[in-house]
């Protein structure tokens, strides 16, 4: 059975400065919650987009 759900092709990065130590901190949080920095960062994009787009209409 085919999943019917279009897959989202990761064809671009995003690159940030930020203080090593938060980076480390956060990185290891996320170790921690058996997730990816990566991972969290695509959730926040996302949530961030979709309120955005909330607080327009």
């Amino acid at each position: 059975m085919l999943d019917t759900k279009k897959v989202k092709k990761k064809d671009s990065q995003l690159v940030i400065r930020i203080n090593s130590t938060e980076r480390d901190q956060f990185v290891s949080l996320c170790e921690e919650l058996d997730t990816s920095a990566a991972r969290e960062i695509r959730r926040f994009i996302r949530q961030f987009l979709a309120k955005q787009g909330e607080d327009n209409n």
